[in-house]
């Protein structure tokens, strides 16, 4: 369903893809075939890619009246490029923030639109993200990374106790994933956002460069008084991991090179420290904070040895 340009739409769609060509297609043949309800846009910013993504959608902006391209001259990181995108949307109600390697689903859209419409204390929400093999993107409903939530997911005590809310804060796998409910924080794969809550936030902290930006724009959601939904009965497929080569579901079908996951790996362990310092440092005593860039480091090394040692 191709936008009016003449009058106020529903929906802007901000996407940002890097050597995302396999995969973008399919997310935007999906875009069109399943918004049937609400008059929107898309925004695709390209970061650079060195594979043939820019070419591809340069085509499909001759296929789509509603989509438009921009292609960065860097890699200017996926926060940075979410604002590119955002400056170049019209005054939408809602902003959804896809993935390039996600695949909506028929009434998905749609519903989660009438969900925002129906629930007024809603700053964002997500669907169900349903990785390959069936089973839920854990990183699409999240309890934020305290010290204590990041302590018993890395030490293995939320595997272990995963209905326990005292140890699966991490993931917050005590909760009834059949229904709708609120958690703390969403990925940025599929984030439905109210346009006036997210010009409230000046939109995404640029300091993250990937990873990490989503659960901080979350936090600030949380800190204007608004709730972030999980709203299980809309679905969408996201293959995750595509670009960045360091996710087992999807590594097989990623063509990152070792530099690339490297590269990846390297912002998100950093991630990790930005959000601690924005949100957690001023509040923790020095010995825990040296404690937990300790445990950083040495899962970032561990990290890395094995991507070498793959590569």
């Amino acid at each position: 369903m191709a936008k009016n340009l003449n009058k106020k739409i529903d929906l802007s769609v901000v996407i940002v893809t890097y050597n995302s060509f396999d995969t973008i297609k399919k997310c935007l043949e999906s875009l069109n075939k399943t918004i049937l309800k609400n008059t929107f846009e898309v925004i695709v910013v390209d970061n650079n890619s060195k594979d043939d993504s820019a070419k591809l959608l340069s085509e499909l902006c001759q296929k789509y009246d509603f989509l438009t391209f921009i292609k960065n001259k860097k890699n200017d990181g996926f926060s940075k490029a979410n604002n590119i995108g955002i400056k170049r949307t019209q005054q939408s109600r809602y902003v959804l923030f896809l993935n390039p390697d996600t695949v909506v689903y028929k009434n998905t859209v749609d519903g989660m639109i009438e969900f925002m419409d129906k629930t007024k204390d809603a700053g964002v929400s997500t669907c169900f993200m349903e990785l390959l093999n069936g089973e839920l993107d854990d990183s699409s409903h999240r309890g934020f990374p305290t010290p204590w939530n990041s302590f018993t997911y890395f030490s293995g005590l939320a595997k272990m106790f995963p209905k326990s809310k005292l140890f699966s804060g991490y993931n917050m796998t005590y909760l009834d994933l059949s229904s709708t409910h609120e958690v703390d924080a969403l990925a940025g794969s599929f984030m439905l956002v109210r346009r006036g809550v997210g010009e409230k936030l000046n939109w995404w902290d640029e300091d993250f460069f990937f990873y990490g930006e989503d659960i901080d724009f979350c936090f600030r959601i949380k800190e204007l008084g608004y709730k972030v939904y999980f709203v299980p009965k809309f679905r969408a497929l996201h293959h995750k991991g595509i670009s960045s080569g360091i996710k087992k579901i999807s590594k097989d079908l990623s063509k990152a090179t070792l530099e690339t996951k490297l590269f990846v790996t390297n912002h998100r362990f950093m991630a990790m420290k930005i959000f601690y310092n924005k949100h957690y440092r001023k509040d923790m005593p020095f010995f825990v904070t040296w404690i937990i860039f300790l445990a950083i480091d040495i899962k970032k090394f561990l990290a890395e040895t094995s991507l070498k040692n793959e590569g």
